[in-house]
């Protein structure tokens, strides 16, 4: 099989807020890689540092320690201006809020093509008016309401608005933060239809940060479950619903609604207590047990995973 080529490589990361006594870390020591064209999921529950370790990659939050690269080159702390303006250009998020995303003052042109203008990516008004109409074409919206306000669209329009934002830049690397929490139900689907139509017709890699399990089933490629800006498992999407380790995962597993009313009613919330990990002596690691499926733990612990793994 061939190397898949990493694009974003995340070393050792840590981030933290404030100094002194007020300092926090919000992400500690953190691993992993992310392959050109998968969807790689982030899950955890609010405050795990999600959306923390995703501005950081794109340069919004500065890193305390450990290094960041994209596409081998290391894109965390200082860097030349040129290397910065590649990172803009090839790295964009799409917001958890279309609401708060998006400037109520000025209208779909000027929100969409405000990358192009700050960049100056285009040859003349006639191809950033072109390049626009296409963006929103692309994601499913009329090229006329270019000429409007946010405020007169839905949530899920909005959505979209954000979503031709991040693509008329043509990026390669999208960091989805929540892109669809705040929308309907019924909308969340098409929202997440398309951005998977998008990631194969641009050939496009994601970084797609949740807080529930069920939606990135069907969308990832592999899948880190994080808890208090730690990592505590990462694995392919179905290795990790078949066969999840740690207790932190099976409690956000048992959350995820079944649609059989009967099965339901009789299945068992887990609810993780931290305290069940005792790491006074025997030092947690962070260790691959079987090939793709890595988990955060000590030597008891990895030896009660293993056994789980060969008893399956």
């Amino acid at each position: 099989m061939a190397e898949k080529e990493k694009l974003v490589e995340v070393k050792n990361l840590q981030i933290t807020f404030g100094t002194g006594r007020k300092k926090f870390v919000a992400v500690d020591h953190v691993n992993f890689d992310i392959y050109k064209g998968e969807t790689f999921s982030l899950v955890g529950e609010s405050g795990s540092g999600k959306t923390t370790i995703g501005r950081a990659i794109l340069r919004i939050n500065p890193v305390s320690a450990g290094e960041i690269y994209f596409k081998g080159q290391k894109i965390s702390g200082k860097i030349s201006k040129e290397l910065d303006r590649e990172v803009i250009k090839n790295c964009q998020m799409i917001f958890q809020d279309p609401q708060a995303s998006l400037n109520e003052r000025a209208k779909v042109d000027y929100i969409v093509s405000e990358g192009l203008i700050n960049h100056h990516l285009y040859k003349d008004e006639d191809d950033r008016k072109r390049k626009v109409e296409e963006a929103l074409r692309e994601v499913g919206l009329l090229p006329e309401f270019a000429s409007r306000f946010p405020h007169e669209f839905s949530g899920g329009q909005r959505q979209r608005i954000g979503i031709a934002r991040a693509l008329i830049m043509e990026p390669e690397f999208v960091v989805a933060d929540e892109p669809i929490s705040a929308l309907d139900v019924s909308i969340r689907a098409q929202v997440l239809n398309l951005l998977n139509r998008l990631q194969k017709s641009r050939g496009l890699t994601y970084l797609f940060i949740a807080h529930d399990l069920s939606v990135v089933r069907f969308i990832s490629d592999r899948i880190a479950v994080i808890h208090k800006g730690r990592i505590v498992e990462l694995a392919d999407s179905e290795e990790l619903f078949q066969h999840p380790l740690h207790p932190y995962t099976k409690a956000l597993l048992s959350a995820v609604p079944i649609p059989d009313p009967e099965v339901e009613k009789k299945k068992q919330l887990l609810v993780y207590d931290p305290s069940v990990h005792d790491y006074s002596v025997d030092k947690p690691q962070w260790v691959e047990i079987i090939p793709g499926h890595y988990v955060y733990g000590n030597e008891r612990e990895l030896d009660r995973y293993r056994k789980e793994i060969e008893n399956k």
